[in-house]
């Protein structure tokens, strides 16, 4: 049975249908107007692969090896996501598009990219729009917090004990508080444990739940640490799949520079999606 070639990966928990679409491969893809119901129907779990987003490899415009186009598990494209940047550039690699240090093409930009066996570090854009204070109250209890816009919104609180946090009612409150509104924000509950290092459970907007891990959070946990005068880069972030990325940069005259995020990308399986993966 004939069908659409993929890759199956996973960055520290993140994991993401990756297809080389720099030649047509089918009809839901090359219609834009048909791919977010294609796309929301492959990465359901159970029924189909199941993921938390979709990566498409497509021909470069402005200067990269190639470009990508992203798109959360229910089908929106999103700007950026750390840790499907890692497997992409890893994909591209292990496919010939791209030298093992590369730059690729964004919506944000183009991102450099350094593969080294299993592990990618990649370059990212400076973070935007930082704001401490950033306090709302969720279900009956007032949360400190944190905004920073790092590829995506993204929300950071610091708490005491994460294990008994129940993330997806809370993350699903804060990605809806009128205060982030009207793009709503991912939302990142923190805690310190030890010297530069920090634990991270997140909930991810557009994927809706709580995900095993977020590169653009773990960059976000990482700046507000830093400002709040909790650690120093390089910061090194567990996930809740006990995955650890690192995130590095600079700050000079109060801006975050040379950022960078480095972690694992996974090849888990390679396969070929049938009519019956998207079928309702």
């Amino acid at each position: 049975m004939n069908g659409i070639p993929f890759w199956k990966m996973s960055g520290s928990g993140n994991d993401f249908i990756i297809m080389d679409h720099r030649a047509p491969l089918h009809p839901f893809i090359d219609t834009l107007s048909a791919r977010q119901m294609w796309i929301s129907r492959v990465c359901r779990r159970g029924l189909s692969v199941g993921a938390d987003g979709v990566i498409l490899v497509e021909p470069a415009a402005t200067g990269g090896s190639y470009a990508w186009h992203y798109y959360n598990a229910d089908g929106g494209e999103a700007d950026m996501c750390g840790n499907g940047a890692r497997c992409v550039a890893r994909f591209a690699y292990l496919n010939q598009i791209a030298e093992a240090k590369h730059t690729f093409e964004t919506r944000k930009g183009l991102v450099e990219a350094e593969v080294v066996g299993e592990q990618v570090r990649i370059g990212l854009p400076g973070p935007s729009d930082f704001r401490l204070g950033a306090d709302i109250a969720l279900l009956g209890k007032t949360y400190e917090g944190g905004f920073v816009n790092t590829g995506v919104p993204h929300w950071v609180s610091f708490v005491d004990n994460l294990d008994d946090m129940d993330v997806v009612a809370l993350g699903r409150a804060a990605r809806y508080h009128p205060k982030f509104s009207p793009q709503g924000t991912n939302a990142n509950f923190a805690m310190m444990i030890g010297k530069d290092k920090i634990r991270i459970r997140t909930y991810e907007r557009g994927v809706e739940n709580e995900t095993l891990a977020c590169g653009t959070g773990c960059v976000a946990a990482a700046v507000v640490a830093t400002r709040l005068g909790q650690v120093s880069p390089p910061v090194f972030l567990t996930t809740q799949s006990g995955g650890v990325v690192t995130v590095d940069f600079r700050q000079r005259e109060g801006q975050i520079t040379d950022l960078f995020l480095s972690g694992d990308a996974r090849v888990v399986f390679k396969g070929n999606l049938t009519e019956e993966a998207w079928r309702e």
